[in-house]
C-alpha cells in the first residue's frame, strides 16, 4: 500500500466557482496528485498526493503558475 500525504492551505484569492474549477482541474494534472478540493467559502485548498511521485514544492509551484498561490498552511 502506498503512502499518501495531504496538506490544506489558505488561498485568499479564491473568489468564485470558476476559481474552484480552475484550481481543481489544473492541480489534478500534476503527476502524483490524487485529490484536490478547493473551498470557495473557506478560501482553502486541500491536496492529497503520492509522495513517491510528487512533492508539495511541485504542487505549490503549479498553484503559483495558475495565479492561485498558497498563503500558508491552515
Amino acid at each position: 500500500m502506498s503512502r499518501e500525504e495531504s496538506k490544506t492551505v489558505s488561498v485568499p484569492n479564491i473568489s468564485c466557482g470558476h476559481c474552484v474549477n480552475t484550481i481543481q482541474r489544473e492541480v489534478a494534472e500534476v503527476p502524483g496528485v490524487r485529490d484536490v478540493r478547493a473551498d470557495q467559502a473557506a478560501r482553502q485548498v486541500t491536496v492529497s498526493w503520492d509522495p513517491e511521485t510528487s512533492d508539495w514544492v511541485v504542487i505549490e509551484e503549479k498553484m503559483k503558475e495558475i495565479a492561485y498561490p498558497s498563503a500558508g498552511e491552515v
